[in-house]
């Protein structure tokens, strides 16, 4: 499976993703800056966290309109993966990939810290590796991570079972603790959480690896059984 890592200008998240699939998971990966991007070749577009043009307007709002979006919603129309960390799952919202919106945290401040998920939802391409129920820590760093829905979309998110993380314990106001969320098809998700910075326990977790590995093995399974 290769992999391409999309950097957007104030992306500063992209080297922790890269590193995360080519050294520790040890797939194939490449950097891809924005203008320069030809996603044809690619298995799966990971969307770095960071501040995309300096977070102008609201976080994402301008990537999302970049004419890479395009390749990005083709390649998530063929119904490959797509995930969008931080950064990344505000501009899947922000470019309709993704229902709701990201706003400031509760206490208008950043916060970054380890925080325990609750997998919601092991059913999908990203958490077949975990179990319903477990609880796992990944890393936060954002200052406008608290996702907000309407009661219709919050409706349909849990008919869905879109829902894929929770916090335990809600750092930011985010509506029903929702920390990760995924789309209809089941092949788009999006995250505040940083499962990339969760890849070795010298980073304090290794949890996070187990996301990227589930994208590995259903894609093989995928391969397998179109082969």
């Amino acid at each position: 499976m290769k992999f391409a890592v999309v950097v957007f200008p104030g992306s500063n998240c992209d080297r922790d993703m890269y590193h995360a699939v080519k050294e520790v998971l040890q797939a194939e990966a490449d950097l891809v800056w924005y203008e320069d991007s030809n996603l044809e070749t690619y298995d799966g577009i990971l969307i770095p966290g960071g501040f995309s043009y300096g977070d102008y307007l609201r976080s994402g709002a301008v990537a999302s309109t970049s004419n890479v979006m395009k390749q990005i919603k083709a390649h998530a129309a063929k119904g490959k993966p797509v995930l969008g960390v931080c950064n990344g799952f505000q501009i899947l919202t922000e470019a309709g990939l993704l229902p709701g919106a990201l706003m400031r945290n509760e206490k208008l401040s950043f916060m970054c810290h380890q925080e325990e998920l609750i997998v919601e939802n092991a059913k999908t391409s990203f958490t077949s590796g975990y179990g319903k129920g477990e609880v796992v820590r990944f890393p936060i760093a954002h200052g406008e991570g608290n996702y907000f829905c309407d009661e219709e979309t919050l409706s349909e998110l849990k008919a869905n079972n879109q829902i894929v993380f929770t916090y335990k314990n809600n750092p930011n106001g985010s509506v029903k603790d929702i920390a990760g969320i995924i789309n209809k098809e089941g092949n788009v998700l999006g995250m505040m959480p940083h499962p990339e910075r969760a890849v070795e326990e010298l980073l304090g977790s290794e949890d996070g690896l187990r996301l990227f590995k589930s994208m590995v093995q259903n894609w093989r399974d995928t391969y397998a059984t179109n082969a």
